[in-house]
Parts: structure tokens; sequence; C-alpha cells
């Protein structure tokens, strides 16, 4: 492989080096502070000083020197370049490009009781029955969902809010469930849900059907309870009862609940960034063992009350680096709790493996990772393109489930270009970036902030955070906190939660789901 044309990220100076391409394999580069993090295509990284990385781009490194070692072990020397290696640690990043949709959004009403400030849906009013799915319409939806060829199929229930149109949420459950005898996908099925409309027999029905449950904590109860607005005010107050009582089943169920919870997401707005303290000790009181500290996205509400909830993404950046130090002293005291962006990226860096978080991967999951069933039949790349839709962009639409099939939907054009749009190795400012190897691209986003589903990196927000945070997780494991090391790699840990994955028929003879 051919050295990349040098260039100089973050100040480096390479004009006074002599610098030799022969002695390099093919690497991307980033100074970060006194250190500089190299990685190459199949995603090893190493962080070297800047006179280290001056002997190796000069190509004056001491063969059998430990600097050698360190360079060979991770294929980063041309001489001993092993191809094999790289190609299997390819695959193994890439393993999510031999199957197809996994995530099959279902959009089960716009219906909300809640008034969210930023609220990515559209949501509709409580007597807008119109923006019901209709059983026929949730057949057709399954149907399409387990025609993916894809082994395995997750159904999330998403709004407004699904518990509105319960039945329908029933009739899905009962309807895969049955259709899935003859099929034998392993099936998995999720709810989004601001949990106020719960009650103990909806929440003993999903139970018992092993529905995994999600729901919003924005952070402590004012913030909380000014984001997510109830006529009755106590929005926080009813998350935060049916999040304990959930758990609570979890345990008489005899589950272990460090793994099997409530899953809990925020929306960084504005009003949170002074409180990165607060909005983790909420997520840490309430037994939560993971938050996902997510800046706000450009959909639905967000877009018309930007001037009081967007910020600048450098102080998102700053709130970031605050909240997860914070939780890293946590850590160090004993307690268990992670950051979800941190977990996805610690995850490719560490483990050379891909978790499949759909909006961070190349290329991205739009059509070919999931697939959004909207109320009405119509169908979408993904749920960011189904929220555009709402807002009068049709780009992403891919079809209906009155008239399109599977092989329709996924072999669109609308998904070829996204597919394109979103593979790194072809975006300019991304293909000689050092964090290529684990980063992603969201092409809906890119077309709504940017007006090109490829969108332009060195202005791009989402570029900005991603870019921001890897700054910050390379930055403490090229320090000196073996601690901190420790506990990234913990936060890697895959632990399957086989309670959620429905039984099948085994009796039941196999069937191949159609994929016209």
């Amino acid at each position: 492989m051919n050295a990349p044309t040098p260039i100089s990220p973050r100040g480096l100076n390479l004009a006074s080096y002599k610098l030799n391409s022969a002695y390099q394999a093919y690497f991307r580069f980033r100074q970060l502070g006194d250190k500089v993090i190299l990685s190459n295509y199949e995603g090893e990284w190493i962080a070297l000083t800047q006179e280290e990385f001056k002997q190796y781009a000069e190509g004056t490194v001491p063969e059998g020197s430990a600097l050698h070692q360190r360079l060979d072990a991770k294929n980063f020397i041309r001489a001993t370049y092993n191809v094999q290696q790289a190609v299997e640690r390819v695959r193994a990043r890439k393993h999510f490009l031999y199957s197809g949709p996994l995530l099959h959004v279902m959009v089960v009403t716009l219906r909300c009781n809640e008034t969210c400030i930023y609220c990515h849906a559209s949501r509709a009013n409580m007597d807008a029955v119109h923006t019901d799915m209709s059983k026929e319409t949730a057949e057709k939806s399954v149907d399409l969902a387990l025609a993916s060829t894809n082994p395995f199929i997750t159904i999330e229930f998403q709004g407004g809010e699904p518990l509105v149109n319960f039945p329908v949420v029933q009739h899905i459950i009962e309807y895969a469930r049955e259709r899935n005898k003859t099929i034998g996908k392993q099936l998995e099925f999720t709810m989004v849900s601001n949990l106020s409309l719960m009650t103990e027999e909806k929440m003993d029905y999903l139970l018992s059907n092993k529905v995994q449950i999600c729901t919003s904590i924005d952070g402590p109860e004012k913030l909380h309870n000014a984001q997510r607005r109830l006529p009755t005010r106590d929005a926080y107050q009813l998350a935060v009862h049916w999040i304990k009582r959930i758990n609570q089943r979890y345990e008489e169920m005899g589950l272990d609940t460090t793994l099997y919870h409530v899953e809990a997401l925020m929306t960084t707005t504005k009003e949170t960034l002074p409180l990165w303290k607060e909005v983790v000790d909420t997520y840490v009181k309430l037994g939560c063992k993971a938050l996902f500290l997510r800046p706000v996205d450009p959909f639905g509400f967000a877009d018309r009350t930007r001037l009081r909830i967007e910020y600048p993404r450098s102080a998102y950046l700053e709130f970031y680096r605050n909240a997860v130090d914070y939780i890293l002293e946590l850590n160090k005291q004993g307690v268990q709790v992670l950051e979800r962006f941190a977990s996805i990226f610690l995850t490719k860096i560490l483990q050379g493996t891909d978790p499949n978080f759909l909006d961070v991967r190349s290329p991205a999951g739009s059509g070919i990772g999931q697939l959004a069933y909207s109320f009405d039949g119509n169908i979408f790349t993904c749920d960011e393109g189904r929220m555009l839709y709402a807002m009068g962009e049709d780009t992403f639409k891919l079809g209906h489930v009155d008239t399109h099939s599977y092989r329709d939907l996924v072999g669109h054009e609308t998904v070829r270009a996204m597919t394109i749009a979103s593979n790194l190795e072809g975006q300019p400012d991304c293909v000689n970036c050092a964090y290529n190897p684990y980063c992603g691209t969201i092409s809906a986003t890119n077309h709504k902030s940017q007006g090109s589903i490829f969108g332009r990196m060195r202005d791009n927000n989402v570029c900005a955070v991603h870019k921001g945070i890897q700054d910050y997780l390379f930055e403490k494991l090229a320090g000196d906190d073996e601690e901190v090391v420790k506990i990234f790699e913990r936060w890697t840990t895959v632990r399957p939660r086989d309670h959620f994955i429905q039984e099948q028929d085994d009796n039941a003879p196999a069937e191949t789901a159609p994929a016209e």
C-alpha cells in the first residue's frame, strides 16, 4: 500500500521532516497535545511522542528497538505488513455488511401527551386519531420486516407516544411472534416511551412478552419537566416511578439488574450544558448503568426552537468532557455507570469490532441496517428520514407497505446513494482522518443541515462532536492513568441479554421469508 500524502492536522509541522514513505505502511495521524495518534486502514492504533513520530515519518526507527517492535506489532511497517491479518480485521469491523436491515422502527402513532421543546417526531395532539397505525398496516409492516435477509430482527415501537395506540403494539407483538414461528428469525421488541401513560396492566403485558423498555430522562426534575412538558407538570415523577417499578419487576423475575433495567436517553439543550454534574447524579440516583449524552438534532420542533435550545458544539464538547471526567471519578469510587457514546467508540478502538450502532458506522445503517415504517404505511430509509418527511421533505421515502416489496426498498436508488455517501473511504474530509476506522456520518442529518447527503465534514456539527469525543478518549488512552484505561476496557464488555429474545416453536417447519 502507498502511504497517504502527508497532511498537518492540528498544527503538526512536517516541513522539516525528511519523509520516507518507503518505511511506513498506510497510516493516518492526528496530533493531540504532545502525542501523535496513528491509525491504519484496519483500525489498529498507536500513540507516539513527537520525536517517535519524526523517526517513523523519516524511516529512522532502529530495527529491533522497542519503538520498532511496537510499530510492527500494530502493522505499521511496510516491510513486514501482514496483509492477511489486515483483511481479517477489516472483515471483523465490517461484519454488518453481510446482512440486511436489523432494526425496524414502527411508528404506531404520532399522538403524544407530552410537548417536548425539541420533539424530533413532530408529534400530534391527543385527538389526532388519524395518525394511529391500523392493524392492517401493522401486519404489512411486520411482513416486510420479517422478509429482511438479516437473521436478527428488532422491532422498535416509537411515536409520538406508542402507549397511546397500545392495542396495535399488542397486535404487532402477537402477529410477529406467530409469523416468526415458521420463519425462525431471532426476534426482539423494544419500546421508546415517556412512560407517563404506563399502567400495571400494560407493564405486565410488556414484561411478559419480553419487550425491552427505553425512556427519556433529561436530567434533574426541574430541567426534565421544563423540556418534556405534561399538563399535570409531573413528567419526571411519572418516568421515575415507572423506571423504579419496572426495575423492581426485573429483580422479582430473578434477572440480573446490572444487565436488565430500563434504559434512559437524554437530549442535551442549552439549558443542560452547565448541569453536567446534576445530570450524571440524576442517572446514578435512579440506578441507571448508562447515560447517552446526545446533542440536540435539527429535526421536528427542534428546528423551530433552535434559538432557545441550540449551542456551539465547542460548548457541548466542554460539557461532555466535564461529565465523562466526573463519570470516571465515580467509577474509581466503585459506581458502575458508563457513557454510551464513549462505549460505542471504545468498542471499535479497543476491541476491533463494531457494536453496530447504526448512526456511527461506515457505511451508516440507512436502508441497509434499518427501515422506518410510519403510521400511514410510508416507509423510510431511517427514522431521521421519517422525521424529515413530516417537515415536508420526501427525499428519504422509499415506498409504501401496500405497493413495495422488500427488494424494492433495499434496492432503492436512495439507499444506494446513502450507502455511498456514508462510506468514509469516499468522504474527502474523512479519508485522511485518523478516526476514520471508528467513525460514521448520518446522511439525513447532513441533508437537513448542509443540503447534501455527503455533507461537508469540516463544517459539520456531527463530525465536530464525533471528532471531539474521540480526541477526549485518545487523550485518556494515551495518558498515564492505567485505571482509566481499565475502566474504558470494562465499558466495552458485551453481555448478551438473552431474556429479550423471543422463543421460537422448535417443532414448526422452517420457512424462508419472501424477499421479492
